[in-house]
């Protein structure tokens, strides 16, 4: 069995410290991932398209959810999973670690002006408000871990197509495929998050949407 002098034990639990410091300094900085909103009814998928955070509903509690509080009729009718929720986010000049943008509230099917940003580890804080007053805000989880950025926004970027790999062949993933290219890049956001202890998939719910950045509603603004 090894000894080790104290000054030597000493630095190795220093170093530990500090390495796992960083790592949580890190995460906590970093927006993306998944997210349970504050009710508990939804999960958020928040990823970077092409500079902008996005955010998406990835999960629901009740499935085959209908965005019917919408003010355009021809979108009542929309599936709530897939959904853009955190639109076109910036990040906020001068203010570390924070993005502004719009948020859709599908229980009044408004558009509020918002930020966003890290609270703790495994906490996000949403703040909308109407006009410059009527603000509020709520506090999401984290459920899943960071995300990097889409290769498919390299791709747009005119990047080199030297990403492998494809999208799984999974009829699950149709939500994230319908704007994809013919051989869409794999990202690691298309992988569904780890159910928590004691948490079910609701009964026929897709199990993932995929990567975010190629659906309709976000490929159209984002590339």
């Amino acid at each position: 069995m090894l000894h080790c002098p104290k000054t030597v034990a000493r630095k190795i639990v220093y170093s530990a410290f500090f390495l796992a410091t960083g790592l949580n300094a890190a995460l906590a900085a970093d927006v993306t991932g998944d997210w349970r909103v504050a009710d508990g009814v939804a999960n958020i998928r928040v990823a970077q398209c092409n500079g902008s955070m996005w955010g998406v509903v990835a999960w629901e509690k009740t499935p085959g959810g209908r965005d019917i509080h919408n003010p355009d009729a021809s979108k009542q009718s929309r599936p709530t999973l897939g959904m853009p929720i955190l639109i076109d986010m910036k990040k906020k000049a001068g203010v570390a670690d924070t993005w502004e943008g719009q948020v859709y509230n599908a229980k009044d099917g408004q558009l509020y002006s918002s930020t966003i940003k890290p609270a703790e580890t495994d906490q996000l804080e949403i703040q909308g408000c109407v006009l410059g007053f009527l603000c509020g805000g709520e506090t999401w989880t984290r459920v899943a871990p960071p995300i990097p950025s889409s290769p498919a926004n390299s791709m747009a970027k005119g990047a080199p197509k030297g990403v492998t790999g494809a999208l799984p062949k999974n009829p699950s993933t149709s939500l994230a495929t319908t704007a994809a290219p013919p051989v869409p890049p794999k990202t690691t956001g298309a992988a569904a998050p780890a159910p928590k202890p004691g948490q079910k998939q609701a009964a026929g719910q897709p199990g993932d949407i995929g990567d975010i950045c190629l659906l309709p509603d976000i490929a159209r603004f984002a590339h």
